[in-house]
């Protein structure tokens, strides 16, 4: 690896760090936050959702600009108003203001994740990217789990406002690194942003999602309930259409003709709801069920971290179906064992075990999804390519967390923790059992992409 690929990939892994860890480390501040501004488990939905929301909404608009105007020009400004929103988060005096904060917040983090994904596979090739690919995976997947053990040693020591504060050190670090790496190709003169599809896709999600979490509070019969459904079901409807006839559509739906693109976006939609709503009640429920501190409660996410960090790179190495089936399945098997973890609570009996196994599981797991989608395609495709897999994992975490209330009730028990873990092991099987069945061998890549694909990038 040379010095200029080493500073990329810091840069990369830098970038992503800090939107991932932000979407994890709220997790264990959310009873704090709701301690101090009210609202219950409505608004601990809402604090994860609306970061999920902007960003799953809008990370396709943000990969069309990752290659449109340039890999380290998006990213720069995304650090920037990652920074500024995270000052707004850190100082909300309210819920309300809270959770504008974290819908803008979300627009930041979709300007980092595909550009900074893009820059590893625009400077690396070959057996060098699966590699590459796969410490970013290891480092940034790591960064979503060990978020809560930071978040619980800053909640107990302070405040939950400084899981916010805290980023601006990252972000600070990665503007410094960022100056010295060069753009890797020159942006694409006469593209234009699709502004109509990103405004369907806001509405498409936000809609339903706002369903799902106040059915709780107004019921499904109430009209403030089924017409935002109505509404958003509708408005993603004419968004598939959209795209399918857009001149410049932020999805290119052609890129889903490439079978493990297709197919591993699929297994993506399992793995990461699991994923999204398994880490969100775990951290929930360790602090307001079994009475763990908020520290105790992130330091459960640990050895989950460690085999990330250890076992993502050599993962990356291999054909991805194989670990693609067994990943999950590992996985699955992790959240059924936390079903043992009634009060009290013995960390080192009902939790540990569970815990290594979806660690173990998402090692194995991670790495070569990314490299089955992203090694699918063009590398002229990187940034919107990318920006897709990350909004089906975003988008599949925004849909189960707000169907959190209909799975375990209005407040958080043992019986629906039970309950929603049985829900996020058979997501993950199912996601294992796609990749099984519709994943194949990568191809040798051909020197130039296929025209049916190109012509709707």
């Amino acid at each position: 690896m040379t010095p200029s690929q080493r500073r990329v990939l810091v840069v990369a892994i830098l970038a992503s760090f800090v939107a991932f860890l932000d979407g994890s480390i709220i997790n264990v501040a959310l009873p704090a936050i709701s301690r101090d501004l009210g609202g219950g488990l409505a608004l601990q939905q809402w604090v994860v959702d609306g970061y999920l929301l902007s960003l799953g909404a809008l990370i396709l608009v943000a990969g069309s600009l990752s290659d449109t105007f340039g890999r380290v020009r998006v990213l720069r400004a995304g650090l920037l108003w990652f920074g500024i929103t995270s000052l707004a988060c850190g100082l909300a005096p309210t819920g309300v203001v809270l959770v504008v904060a974290r819908l803008l917040q979300g627009v930041a983090a979709a300007l980092l994740v595909p550009s900074s994904l893009a820059l590893i596979t625009a400077r690396f090739s070959g057996v060098a990217q699966g590699k590459a690919i796969g410490a970013w995976t290891g480092w940034t997947g790591a960064a979503g789990i060990a978020g809560p053990l930071l978040g619980g040693v800053l909640v107990d020591a302070a405040s939950w406002r400084l899981v916010f504060f805290i980023n601006v050190i990252p972000i600070a670090v990665t503007m410094v690194l960022l100056r010295r790496v060069e753009e890797p190709s020159m942006p694409v003169a006469g593209a234009r942003i699709d502004l109509l599809g990103a405004g369907l896709a806001v509405l498409g999600l936000g809609g339903p999602v706002f369903a799902l979490i106040e059915q709780g509070r107004f019921g499904w019969g109430s009209p403030v309930v089924y017409l935002p459904m109505a509404v958003g079901l509708l408005a993603f409807a004419a968004y598939l259409w959209w795209e399918a006839r857009a001149p410049h559509p932020m999805m290119p739906l052609g890129l889903f003709r490439v079978r493990n693109f297709a197919v591993g976006n699929l297994a993506t939609v399992g793995i990461y709801a699991a994923l999204n709503l398994g880490f969100f009640l775990f951290a929930l429920y360790l602090q307001q069920v079994a009475a763990f501190s908020a520290t105790l409660a992130g330091f459960a996410g640990i050895p989950a971290t460690v085999m990330m960090i250890f076992f993502a790179t050599l993962a990356g190495r291999h054909g991805p179906r194989l670990f693609m089936t067994v990943g999950p399945f590992v996985a699955g098997a992790g959240f059924l064992l936390l079903l043992t973890a009634v009060p009290p609570v013995d960390f080192w009996l009902h939790v540990l075990p569970g815990i290594l196994l979806v660690g173990l599981g998402l090692a194995i797991t991670v790495a070569p999804l990314t490299s089955a989608v992203l090694g699918s395609i063009h590398p002229g495709q990187a940034g919107i390519g990318s920006a897709v897999n990350n909004a089906v994992a975003r988008v599949a975490g925004l849909v189960a967390i707000a169907m959190t209330g209909t799975i375990v009730g209005s407040a958080l028990d043992v019986a629906g923790f039970q309950r929603a873990m049985v829900v996020v092991a058979a997501l993950m099987f199912a996601g294992g059992i796609v990749s099984w069945l519709g994943i194949r061998a990568p191809a040798p890549r051909p020197g130039a992409p296929a025209p049916a694909v190109e012509e709707r990038a």
